[in-house]
């Protein structure tokens, strides 16, 4: 193995380690000593391949999720009618939230941890892309509707379905089927579809009564 492929092997491992590390405990619970030691590096072998904590913590979030969420963009056709490839997005995306459970814990605690910059970090690397495409798909299926609501709820209902499992599954009505990814995806399309059935049939009457 020559120099550099060690290299990227070594950066690699630390991301796979620190992934669920920062998803267990969030940014400001993770200290770079406690990551030395599970790595099995020093801290100053962890710093030449992260110049700091944050930036570390940003290639975490990239190496969890932006890479599988760009790649699900990619995956959903540009062809078709725009509401079947956002159904397709939602169906993948919903898989994905749902096989890892990183991705879940480490929105989560940025929601819980409130700390502006990261969550700006988390919007603008982590959810810009996914958003700017659902965006456009929901102008070209609801020209009506309030777009950007409609692209949160798309994305957001998928993420709080899947982190709220494990709570909900004590509540009166659960159903082990409500762990199914796809029963999730179809029931997030179903009420976007109700949405935007009733968006279109005010703007019809609207349209009759002028």
């Amino acid at each position: 193995m020559n120099a550099q492929s060690k290299e990227i092997n070594t950066r690699i491992n630390i991301l796979d380690k620190a992934t669920p590390l920062f998803a267990a405990k969030g940014y400001n619970g993770v200290s770079m000593r406690e990551l030395s030691k599970l790595v099995g590096l020093s801290t100053a072998a962890i710093y030449h391949h992260f110049p700091d904590k944050h930036a570390l913590y940003f290639e975490v979030l990239k190496h969890s999720f932006i890479d599988k969420a760009t790649a699900i963009a990619g995956s959903v056709s540009n062809t078709g009618a725009p509401l079947e490839r956002l159904e397709s997005f939602i169906e993948r995306f919903a898989l994905m939230v749902n096989d890892d459970q990183n991705v879940r814990a480490l929105v989560m605690w940025e929601l819980l941890d409130g700390d502006e910059a990261r969550l700006k970090l988390v919007a603008e690397e982590v959810l810009l892309e996914p958003f700017k495409m659902v965006l456009a798909l929901v102008q070209d299926i609801a020209p009506e509707a309030d777009h950007y609501m409609l692209t949160v709820s798309s994305i957001w209902l998928v993420l709080s379905h899947s982190a709220t499992r494990p709570m909900c599954q004590y509540l009166p009505g659960w159903k082990t089927s409500y762990s199914d990814p796809s029963v999730i995806s179809s029931h997030v399309i179903q009420l976007l579809k109700n949405n935007i059935n009733t968006i279109d049939t005010v703007a019809n009457e609207r349209g009759a009564n002028t």
